[in-house]
């Protein structure tokens, strides 16, 4: 699975069609291990936000962490995905709802490594061009990532 990630900033086309077969379960498990990780990336920013501001203690900066990242961002993961699926059916590049969220995933998960950067970067150094620069590239790998597989998994009709 770590060399199917790392693949995926490379060759992200190729990798995704080659996890078209997976089954909707494991597309779940996909969608939360990222979940998990955007959550472990997020602490040490909270950490730091904390120490800085103690009128919010760190159990409820994590507490309403976790309720965004693991309870809410996957019904938004699932509705963006359909969304895009809707979306696509008024150009030529058709992409079924499976096919949309394997994208869309498959992305969140294989940009991780970059979201775990950009984690210790705000816990260690704290609002500034550093934190910016590996943010924006992981927002950058993650839209590179899910417009690839959405071209790897779209029909044209």
């Amino acid at each position: 699975m770590a060399q199917r990630v790392l693949r995926s900033w490379w060759t992200p086309r190729q990798v995704v069609r080659g996890l078209s077969g997976m089954p909707d379960r494991v597309l779940l498990i996909v969608l939360m291990l990222a979940m998990l990780i955007t959550l472990v990336a997020q602490a040490p920013g909270h950490a730091r936000a904390a120490q800085l501001d103690p009128s919010i203690p760190l159990d409820a900066r994590i507490g309403g962490a976790v309720l965004g990242t693991i309870f809410m961002m996957p019904l938004l993961a699932y509705g963006v995905a359909a969304l895009v699926s809707v979306l696509t059916r008024v150009t030529s590049w058709r992409v079924g709802p499976r096919d949309s969220r394997l994208a869309l995933f498959w992305a969140l998960l294989a940009a991780s490594p970059a979201t775990l950067l950009a984690g210790l970067v705000a816990g260690m150094i704290g609002p500034g061009p550093e934190l910016t620069l590996t943010r924006s590239i992981a927002g950058a790998g993650f839209l590179f990532i899910w417009c690839a597989g959405i071209a790897a998994l779209a029909r044209r009709s």
